[in-house]
């Protein structure tokens, strides 16, 4: 089974891709994986095995 999360991602003045890095990074050791970014919005959604 599959549990999902979805985050808004808020654009900064500065250094979006470092912090969007960082962001995917810490969520990316909790075991979630991208599988979508809007386009047209600031949603990114993510999944991960619940029984892992």
């Amino acid at each position: 089974m599959k549990e999902y999360k979805v985050i808004s991602w808020k654009m900064g003045l500065s250094k979006n891709n470092e912090r969007l890095e960082e962001t995917l990074n810490q969520h990316a050791v909790s075991g979630w994986r991208v599988i979508h970014i809007a386009e047209n919005s600031a949603r990114i959604v993510l999944e991960r095995d619940k029984n892992r």
